[in-house]
């Protein structure tokens, strides 16, 4: 082989490796900020990772906002009408943050079954619903319709 040849080869051979190794180290980095949307029912299911970064939604469950008295701790009940989950969260909610709304918290589930949530978000107005809970309450909706048609 012609020594102008090999030359090229091992460029384009480099190249070829240094651009594999950055696109493997940008998925791996990607894979670990990821955090998916889990409705209380797949929570409840056991279907969401415990100790993961996760993002849980739904309506929060009237009458069950529970504020500690010392701090800024609380805990409140998010469901999809199916299924319940307790969410623990310490900090200042948002404005618009009521029992009976819309609500996405992000957060790691926990061994307990409790949702810890590190930031919560709220619907901005009253006619916005985030898509995550409008489409978990939907399939709610129609997988407690299809159990009382089989029941």
């Amino acid at each position: 082989m012609h020594p102008q040849r090999k030359q090229r080869l091992l460029i384009i051979i480099f190249i070829l490796i240094v651009a594999s190794l950055a696109a493997g180290l940008l998925g791996y980095a990607l894979k670990e900020n990821i955090n998916l949307f889990y409705p209380p029912a797949d929570i409840a299911a056991g279907k969401a990772p415990v100790g993961k970064a996760i993002r849980a939604g739904g309506m929060v469950q009237e009458g069950s906002v529970v504020r500690a008295s010392d701090s800024l701790k609380m805990r409140f009940v998010v469901t999809d009408y199916s299924a319940v989950v307790t969410v623990e969260y310490e900090g200042i909610l948002p404005d618009l943050f009521a029992e009976g709304e819309g609500v996405v918290a992000s957060g790691k589930l926990g061994e307990d079954g409790v949702f810890y949530a590190s930031e919560v978000l709220a619907k901005h107005d009253e006619n916005y619903m985030p898509p995550e809970v409008s489409d978990a309450l939907e399939k709610s909706a129609a997988s407690r319709a299809e159990k009382q048609e089989k029941g």
